[in-house]
């Protein structure tokens, strides 16, 4: 079945918000990053305006800036809509109001189509989909991350999951995924499945992070190399 941009509700996150759902560090910054699923985020143009390289994979790449623009500016009234109704969902501590949101979401989008044609153009933004296998060699990239798309939509099913994170860890020496969370602020359903997969080969470890939107939603899953 064929991917429809009809299908999708696009809402950007920025390069501060990624530095706290991922503890990125000056390290990892420097480092070869990968982002998988990364959609409208603004991550990637405010790395490439800091002389910093992301790559960024989305199914969404494979369409024009105007498709794109048309197509947030379709869905974010809905958007934020849903948002007020659903407030009392989240913890309004990073972000403090849904007009502070709604401001933070835009700006980020904005600046992602911005940036859109120019960073096709420089190779990074990548037309993909999870699970299908990546263009790049094993181990090509010092961390591969993962936001609110993993987990999050715990719908797509174990098998998908596993794929999915077995494709990273192929090009990755380590990835991070945040939220472990699904739609409803709950533990994901293929949350136990996962680790169980991954235990026994790598290093899989759950840490705390100094962002929290979905109530409970503070937490990502670190998958590492072990070391020989």
């Amino acid at each position: 079945m064929s991917f429809e941009l009809k299908n999708v509700v696009p809402w950007g996150r920025n390069l501060e918000e990624y530095t706290k759902i991922f503890k990125l560090n000056d390290t990892d910054i420097n480092g070869k990053l990968i982002s998988f699923g990364d959609g409208p985020a603004s991550f990637n143009s405010e790395m490439a305006k800091l002389g910093k390289t992301v790559i960024s994979l989305d199914p969404i790449y494979q369409f024009s800036k105007t498709e794109l623009k048309l197509r947030i500016d379709q869905t974010k009234e809905t958007v934020i809509e849903q948002m007020r109704i659903n407030q009392d969902n989240f913890v309004w501590k990073n972000i403090k109001s849904v007009e502070e949101l709604e401001q933070i979401r835009m700006d980020a989008m904005a600046n992602f189509v911005d940036d859109f044609e120019l960073g096709k153009e420089q190779g990074r933004y990548i037309h993909h989909e999870l699970p299908n296998p990546t263009i790049y060699d094993d181990l090509t990239f010092d961390l591969g991350l993962s936001s609110h798309f993993l987990f999050l939509y715990s719908q797509l099913g174990l098998d998908f999951h596993i794929q999915s994170i077995t494709e990273m860890l192929r090009i990755c020496k380590e990835i991070r995924i945040f939220p472990i969370l699904n739609l409803n602020a709950e533990k994901s359903e293929v949350f136990d499945g996962i680790i169980n997969h991954f235990n026994s080969d790598f290093v899989v470890s759950i840490e705390s992070v100094d962002y929290e939107f979905q109530k409970n939603g503070n937490e990502m899953l670190v998958i590492k190399r072990k070391m020989n």
